[in-house]
């Protein structure tokens, strides 16, 4: 059975869903999680109609980004040392959150990652499109999607 899940966690209600559901599955097969958090890459406004401010250098972003990470894993990491589950916590800068997702999952050998999924449907999913879908399509892995 599994042995390590991979939880995408990205501080939503939903999430908190797929937490519970990958603690559960962890207890019945005494299975490892991972959580994994992705910060948007950081981008400077440029427009010339804006003054010039001081802009943090991508060593004080990734700084920030950091404690961004400890406080959204904080929930999962109570969680899993209330129920007595072994643990990690791992986070990344990437605007495309699926990408870390499947290098987390490749790097730290997991064999499932289970994710919730936003529910968008019709126009708003065509357009906005879907990590979860990207996920699922771009994996050999099994993918548990909580809703």
């Amino acid at each position: 059975m599994y042995r390590h899940i991979l939880v995408p966690i990205d501080d939503s209600d939903l999430s908190s869903r797929a937490i519970t559901a990958a603690i559960a599955l962890a207890q019945a097969v005494g299975a490892k999680l991972t959580g994994v958090y992705a910060v948007p890459e950081y981008i400077p406004p440029v427009d010339a109609m804006v003054p010039v401010y001081q802009f943090p250098s991508p060593d004080e972003y990734a700084k920030q980004a950091a404690v961004e990470a400890d406080v959204v894993l904080k929930d999962f990491a109570d969680a899993c040392r209330q129920a007595g589950i072994e643990f990690a916590t791992t986070h990344g800068i990437d605007s495309h959150p699926y990408r870390l997702i499947l290098a987390t999952a490749k790097a730290r050998g997991c064999d499932l990652i289970c994710m919730s999924s936003h529910g968008r449907r019709g126009i708003s999913a065509l357009l906005l499109g879907s990590e979860t879908q990207k996920v699922l399509t771009h994996t050999d892995l099994p993918v548990l999607v909580v809703r």
